[in-house]
Order: structure tokens, then C-alpha cells, then sequence
């Protein structure tokens, strides 16, 4: 059967004309699926649906502006299955309300320093890659972007994309640019008082605090996080707001200066080319997002094939354009154009990444720091 008639049984069994039976029966599966590849986007998640039943929805916990619509609508198009979204703005305020219970979750986007405390927590089930057929880290540019998702030599979590956390300004207001988080928290403090914010998620703001100082994103030594907790104190009455959901007030005019991540950094510079996104001189964040299916997910093979879905080339290259992150799939990276490719926003010069840190584990259970960050917010 050549792809024109695939093509046309396959719009019979769309409208129902003839049963999914006699689809499989003429068609054959292998050219299906041959066929799907070289046609349709997503593939795998398709062909799942016409094995098995995925049930009429999946819950997705993510990140805010992270998906590319246009995918939720093709994967709700292909499954049947609806995706209802929960954002927000950390990963501890996601931890603690998994570790909570009864969330009804299904597939989360966690960073990559707090896998290992989930997987301690025993939150995460271990996953079925077989499920993943999209998921093939022989591809991933960089180990570093994987091995976080695999504990004790069991995979809990698949790559997503990554970036970096620098700051972005509004250069039509902030005149005297800044290259560093010295210079960044300075100005926030003498010039632009009352136009900066920084995130509400204790460990870019007290990471970026710490290197003010030139210590470790991740230090918990106890005299450098007074010193970082002190620099955050002071600042608290010049700041605009404390809040990850940052872009509106800065689009608005509201503010002119926010500690940003990648994607957002560049979603700004759509809107307005004034904004520039800076990774500050002496470092910072440089992260890694995943996949995770947590323990007694209610539509576990829907989350699955919704992981796979986005997971396909052609549906995370659309991820990509929407969302302005990297990703370190070498089969995305091809279907990308050059101008992604080129972006110093999305994929920066070798010397701004060389001094970045990825997040520690211990962050996020260092109860130090979960106090610094309630007194710098009630202060």
C-alpha cells in the first residue's frame, strides 16, 4: 500500500467510515507506523491510541509558558484525551505540595537537583522507557542534561530542555547596563529603587544574593548565607515585588530590571528588543528540566503518552519556538532554524557557561534556607 492510499484509509477510520479492525487489517501496523513517521508529528502517542485506552484526561504540573499549544491541541486530537494544567513558580512549592498528597498529578516537570530528593521521598515511580520510544539519550549532546533523571541506575526522569537564570533590563530605561550581580544588586539599590524583582523560589534569589559576594549559587555555609540573607534584607524596601510571574510587570513598565530565566529572557525580546537578558560575570544557574511520572499517577498511560508526544522531534521543535528554551536532543537541534540556533540567549558562548552552576540536592532540603527566604519576604 503506497502512502496515498494509507493516507486515505486512514481518513475513513478518522470519520469513522470503517472500523479501527479492518484500519489495522489493510493497513498493517508496520505501515502505519512507517508511514505516520514520515507524515504526522506524533507518531508514537497515535499509535499507542490504537492500542490501548488512554482514558478521557492527563494532569500536567509544569511551568508557566512552557508548552507550545498547538501541541496540546494535536495530542487531544490524536488521543481523545484532555490536559488540564497546574503552574507553578517552584520547585519547592511543587514538592511540598506533592509530598502533601492527593494532588491527582500524573506528569510533573521538576528541575534537575531536586530528582534525587523526590526519589528519596519515595514520590517518583521508576520509568518505563519501553513506553518512551521518543526518549533515546544517545542523542543528548551534553550527559549532563540526562544523568540527573537517573538514580541508582533506574531512570525516574526523562530530559525536557534546560538554561540558564541571568537577569533581563529594559535598556530603554536602564541606561548603564550591568555585567554582573554586583552590579545588578547595586543598581537596585541606588538608581533604579523600586523597579527590580527578583523570583519568589529561595534558590535563584538566594543563589544570585550569594554571588554578589562571588560565593557558590549553592553554598549553605552558614556565614555566606547570613551574608547573602543580609544583601536580600537590605534590598527588600527598593525592590518592585518578589514574584516568578515577573514578564507582565516588566512589558507594563512597572519594572525595568528582574532576575529571568532563558525562555522568559527571550519571550520579553519578542515583545519589545529593548529587553536584553545578561548572564551576570560571575556566574549563576545553569539548569536542566525533566519529565517525571509521580508514585500512583491516576492516568499513568496517559501521562506516558503525553511524555512521548512531546518528546517526538517535530512536537519539540514547536516546544522550542514557543517557549525559547534549549534543548540538548541533537534530533531537535537539527529541525531548528539557524536564528535559534545562533541565539546567545538560547545557546550562550562557551565563556558565560564555564563558571554556571547546576542547583545542588541539598538546597532544597537545607531548612536554612527555607527561613532566609520567609524573613527576606515578610520583612
Amino acid at each position: 500500500m503506497d502512502r496515498k492510499d494509507f493516507i486515505k484509509q486512514l481518513r475513513r477510520y478518522q470519520k469513522g467510515s470503517i472500523s479501527r479492525r479492518h484500519f489495522l487489517g489493510v493497513t498493517g501496523l508496520g505501515t502505519a507506523t512507517a508511514v505516520l513517521a514520515a507524515s504526522m508529528p506524533h507518531l508514537m502517542t497515535s499509535r499507542r491510541a490504537y492500542a490501548q485506552d488512554l482514558g478521557d484526561q492527563v494532569n500536567l504540573t509544569t511551568w508557566p509558558d512552557y508548552h507550545n499549544p498547538q501541541n496540546f491541541e494535536a495530542f487531544t486530537e490524536a488521543t481523545g484525551v484532555k490536559i488540564n494544567v497546574t503552574v507553578f513558580g517552584s520547585n519547592e512549592e511543587m514538592f511540598a505540595k506533592l509530598k502533601a498528597g492527593g494532588t491527582g498529578w500524573d506528569v510533573l516537570v521538576p528541575t534537575n537537583y531536586t530528582i534525587e530528593t523526590y526519589v528519596g521521598e519515595d514520590m517518583f515511580e521508576p520509568l518505563d522507557t519501553a513506553q518512551l520510544p521518543n526518549y533515546n539519550p544517545e542523542f543528548y549532546t551534553d550527559p549532563r542534561f540526562t544523568e540527573p533523571g537517573t538514580i541508582s541506575g533506574k531512570t525516574y526522569a526523562v530530559h525536557k530542555n534546560w538554561g540558564t537564570t541571568g537577569y533581563v533590563i529594559n535598556s530603554a530605561k536602564v541606561t548603564d547596563k550591568p555585567t554582573s550581580w554586583k552590579e545588578f544588586w547595586d543598581l537596585t539599590n541606588t538608581k533604579y529603587q523600586g523597579r527590580t524583582m527578583v523570583h519568589d523560589y529561595q534558590l535563584t534569589t538566594i543563589g544570585n544574593a550569594l554571588k554578589y559576594f562571588g560565593y557558590s549559587f549553592n553554598s549553605n555555609d552558614e556565614k555566606e548565607l547570613a551574608e547573602a540573607e543580609k544583601l536580600l534584607i537590605d534590598s527588600k524596601p527598593n525592590l518592585f515585588a518578589i514574584n516568578s510571574d515577573y514578564k507582565p510587570s516588566l512589558i507594563n513598565g512597572d519594572a525595568y530590571m528582574s532576575v529571568c530565566w532563558t525562555g522568559d529572557g527571550k519571550q520579553l525580546q519578542k515583545t519589545d528588543p529593548a529587553f536584553q537578558y545578561i548572564l551576570g560575570k560571575e556566574g549563576g544557574e545553569i539548569w536542566a528540566d525533566f519529565y517525571a511520572v509521580p508514585k500512583g499517577a491516576p492516568h499513568r498511560s496517559a501521562a506516558y503518552a503525553l511524555i512521548d508526544f512531546l518528546l517526538e522531534p517535530k512536537a519539540n521543535a514547536l516546544e522550542v519556538e514557543f517557549h525559547g528554551y534549549p534543548v540538548a536532543d541533537k534530533r531537535v537541534i537539527d529541525l531548528l532554524p539557524k536564528e535559534i540556533i545562533n541565539d546567545p540567549i538560547l545557546y550562550p558562548a562557551a565563556e558565560l557557561l564555564a563558571p554556571l552552576e547546576f542547583g545542588a540536592a541539598a538546597t532544597l532540603t537545607n531548612p536554612a534556607r527555607a527561613e532566609i527566604m520567609a524573613r527576606f519576604k515578610s520583612a
